[in-house]
């Protein structure tokens, strides 16, 4: 990424004003509350506070809901999952001492969509560009269930995305396809009674970081300053937010979640490091671990899971040096990496693989966890 100091370039203030524009119009145009993705990263965080400009615009008895919903996969790097926790936090308090009808909230996969107890738990191997298993269960289903739930209450929404046809020719040749309605909304294809609007469509990268640079702190409080480090710092884009398979995986110097085997070297992780988050050597330690594995039939059963032949999933003994290894490097990053469900679902799915002796409770008994205390809250 350049240096933002020299990112800024002159440009007619003629693109600010469209989108602004297009966003007044469909504000106004009927009562669909709006949905903005909201991932943290430039993009979303450029289309929240267009919004937030907007809805600050406009008469109290104008003002629509407005839900922004960001996807916390559970294995954000922590750096990034801190950030966009305190930014949900920050978003809500403001919304709510300026009586603004803004909600926000993180959306999280279920202790069985999680990535641990399908890797641990089920034995799933980590994921690769032919098998990317944790797209759907980590982020396009917590995503659209939060969608979902909003949809049952008011009907419809129209959904905010800050997707750019510059970011890729994938995603460009996606966007080109949908035909544009004169207030240029598409249904979208997998969530009923949901249109989406993409209002930065046309914008460039330097576009998107000259707005951000300008505009800075956000309307909400706080400041961009820590979402710039952490560009600097990744030397890169943000894993975006994904609504559909079509979406490009995360991947190159993209920062998303830290436990990615989809690339072949973390070079966001990397970057980090390099800058002074050494702390994080142990996290890219333990996924560079589990590429390594993945590759390792000693360690997967010749039987899937449906019972046919094949490279099935990973053994017992595996499978309890993963947690091992990995609440070794929980201990040692000083940062919770697994919570208590987790743990008690990949039991679960341990007693009924493999397990009579609640091994997943006493390898996390070794490391100060009880997690089957939380057995006695749900009952």
């Amino acid at each position: 990424m350049p240096q933002i100091a020299h990112s800024i370039v002159d440009k007619s203030p003629s693109q600010v004003e469209l989108s602004k524009d297009l966003m007044m119009r469909n504000y106004l145009a009927d009562s669909r509350p709006w949905v903005v993705a909201y991932s943290g990263g430039k993009d979303s965080t450029l289309v929240l506070q267009l919004v937030y400009e907007l809805i600050y615009s406009l008469e109290k008895e104008q003002r629509k809901p407005v839900f922004v919903i960001a996807s916390d996969t559970r294995v954000e790097a922590p750096n990034v999952e801190s950030y966009l926790d305190q930014r949900i936090k920050e978003i809500c308090l403001h919304a709510a001492a300026n009586e603004l009808p803004i909600h926000a909230e993180l959306a999280q996969p279920t202790a069985e969509q999680s990535f641990w107890f399908n890797l641990i738990g089920k034995g799933y191997p980590p994921p690769t560009r032919w098998f990317r298993w944790c797209t759907s269960k980590m982020k396009i289903k917590p995503m659209q269930t939060a969608i979902e739930n909003v949809i049952a209450e008011f009907g419809s929404v129209i959904l905010l995305l800050g997707t750019r046809t510059s970011e890729s020719s994938q995603r460009s040749y996606t966007m080109g396809k949908r035909e544009l309605s004169s207030r240029k909304l598409n249904p979208h294809h997998e969530i009923a009674n949901a249109l989406v609007l993409a209002p930065i469509a046309d914008w460039s990268s330097d576009d998107v970081w000259e707005y951000l640079f300008t505009n800075n702190p956000p309307p909400w409080g706080g400041s961009h300053d820590f979402m710039l480090d952490l560009y600097r710092q990744a030397n890169g884009g943000e894993c975006p937010v994904v609504m559909d398979l079509n979406t490009p995986s995360c991947g190159g110097s993209r920062f998303g979640c830290w436990t990615c085997t989809v690339v072949k070297t973390d070079k966001s992780m990397e970057s980090f490091i390099e800058n002074g988050e050494e702390w994080m050597t142990p996290l890219n330690e333990y996924r560079n671990w589990l590429k390594e594995i993945r590759e390792d039939e000693s360690r997967r059963s010749p039987i899937r899971r449906n019972g046919s032949e094949g490279q099935g999933p990973f053994i017992a003994s595996t499978r309890k040096e993963m947690l091992q290894r990995l609440l070794e490097t929980e201990r040692q990053v000083q940062q919770s990496l697994i919570s208590d469900e987790e743990i008690v679902a990949i039991q679960k799915q341990w007693t009924d693989d493999f397990d009579i002796m609640d091994s997943a409770f006493m390898i996390a008994e070794q490391f100060g966890r009880e997690p089957w205390t939380i057995l006695h809250q749900i009952h």
